[in-house]
């Protein structure tokens, strides 16, 4: 069977309170083997950290989102060091910058970041970005950090052919969500072409963010198959090529070992 990775997803939301052991079962039942589960602020780090430990094939990151940046103490970055230090989270996110919500003020948002930025280069941790309707301010922030700068993953992409060819200088992985399948979506499906094989990951973002063919639903990880599909019609390659080296590159990115 042909093994995926889903290397963003967030299945200890409330969304999924009811059933969410059977959309783990469905998951695994799906071909999808393994998923990543984020935090984004301390208490859904938490949990987050809690879930991984109790489910096989699971990991997690922690961190503050944007939207959450104006309820960022520094006595969380203690707790995070910790976490990241027992193994509890595997990379520090999803942190960046969000200038499409604006729920936190932008420059608090830069300043929760490049603080959680510079806890990731203490602790040579991957980071997982969220960019939304900031591609060039987060570029900024990371090309004045550049020699501090530990790798990892720029989340659910959105951003243009150019945009990821910034983000690849600098040593990211480029992840593709739902979007990528819409047919709307000539931006999101000229990058997917360009971002080379052992650079590229795919993730649901569930409960959000539903792929082509199940669009307008509750999102989760068994979905994320149809993200690797539609990027393997695109690429020309085949599925099983594509959930190949995005899943290595995942266990690469979160430190797991083959």
């Amino acid at each position: 069977m042909t093994e995926w990775f889903d290397s963003h997803c967030h299945v200890d939301e409330e969304a999924f309170d009811e059933d969410r052991e059977e959309v783990l079962s469905r998951m695994k039942a799906n071909g999808v083997t393994r998923c990543a589960v984020i935090g984004s602020d301390m208490e859904t780090s938490r949990r987050a950290a809690a879930f991984a430990a109790a489910h096989s094939g699971v990991v997690a990151a922690g961190g503050f989102h944007p939207h959450e940046a104006s309820r960022f103490r520094e006595s969380n970055l203690d707790e995070l060091r910790e976490m990241y230090q027992k193994g509890r989270i595997r990379a520090i996110g999803e942190i960046g910058l969000d200038f499409y919500y604006d729920h936190s003020p932008r420059d608090v948002q830069r300043e929760v970041c490049i603080r959680q930025m510079e806890l990731a280069w203490e602790l040579k941790a991957p980071v997982a970005y969220h960019i939304r309707d900031a591609h060039q301010e987060m570029l900024e922030i990371m090309k004045g950090m550049k020699a501090r700068l530990t790798g990892g993953i720029i989340h659910c992409f959105s951003g243009s052919a150019e945009i990821a060819k910034e983000y690849l200088k600098l040593g990211y992985y480029i992840s593709f969500a739902g979007p990528l399948t819409f047919k709307k979506a000539p931006r999101l499906q000229e990058a997917v072409k360009l971002v080379p094989k052992d650079r590229l990951l795919i993730e649901t973002d569930s409960p959000y963010m539903a792929p082509e063919p199940v669009r307008g639903r509750r999102n989760e990880p068994a979905n994320v198959r149809y993200v690797g599909l539609k990027m393997a019609e695109l690429r020309g390659e085949k599925p099983e090529e594509v959930a190949a080296f995005t899943t290595e590159n995942a266990m690469q990115v979160y430190g797991i070992n083959s």
